[in-house]
């Protein structure tokens, strides 16, 4: 992809929300990240977009690392950790395998089925207590939040699945939720690099919307106490669920 990519004013107009959505969903708006993805996927290829959504992400998880550091629940964090990490190699060894346009209905099936998970999470909430007392599901959900989040950078919902059921308190839920994302986005970056999704030009893109994205943190700090979060995260999964299916149906 050449930089500056060649989008009409509308589409730098998207990449900044999608970039501010990227932030928000790093201060407590995890759903947001949805609408990200999809605006991205809609602008740029669905494969390279991820390589583009990347780097942006671990800039908003480096702030939120810092900011709820302290309420990390480790142990929870690196039961997870080690099948996402398995997850992610299989989903390196997958894309390639994918042709361009099936990977673009692929990633649009993806999401949503993974809007559709986030719906039955705010539904019954009781069917997540069995995780509870079955500490092995972290192997299942682990490994598919890990090829989740390489494919299509959108695992939040199968990363919130185990750790609603872990019964983590908000700020303990965000706080391991920061440092898995983090550490999960770090390993990624050998393997995106690999594939030639992480380039000089996508950098020079992340460069040009860090600002957006550090914009997108703020406001979602700022929001988090100024709005009802149930109504917000219910337009942002329609809104997600719109455009993934756009994408799915081409």
């Amino acid at each position: 992809m050449p930089f500056p990519p060649d989008f009409p004013p509308a589409g730098w107009l998207a990449a900044a929300t999608a970039a501010v959505c990227l932030g928000m969903s790093k201060a407590g708006f995890g759903g947001i990240a949805l609408v990200g993805i999809v605006l991205t996927a809609n602008l740029i290829p669905a494969r390279e977009a991820t390589g583009v959504i990347l780097p942006m992400l671990i800039l908003a998880d480096i702030h939120a690392v810092h900011s709820f550091k302290k309420f990390t629940v480790w142990p929870v964090m690196l039961r997870l950790l080690p099948p996402a990490v398995v997850g992610i190699a299989a989903g390196w060894w997958v894309m390639p395998r994918i042709p361009a346009h099936a990977f673009e209905v692929t990633t649009g099936w993806l999401v949503a089925g993974l809007v559709l998970l986030a719906v039955c999470q705010k539904l019954f909430p009781a069917i997540l207590g069995f995780a509870a007392h079955h500490p092995a599901i972290a192997w299942p959900l682990g490994f598919l939040a890990g090829i989740t989040t390489m494919v299509s950078n959108a695992a939040g919902a199968v990363v919130t699945v185990y750790l609603l059921a872990a019964r983590l308190p908000k700020f303990e839920f965000v706080g391991t939720a920061a440092w898995f994302f983090f550490v999960a986005n770090l390993v990624k970056v050998p393997f995106s690099a690999a594939l030639g999704l992480i380039t000089p030009s996508t950098l020079l893109l992340n460069l040009a919307l860090a600002p957006a994205v550090i914009a997108g943190v703020c406001l979602g700090k700022f929001l988090l106490g100024k709005i009802h979060q149930q109504a917000f995260e219910w337009l942002l999964l329609a809104l997600s669920l719109a455009g993934s299916l756009r994408l799915a149906l081409g």
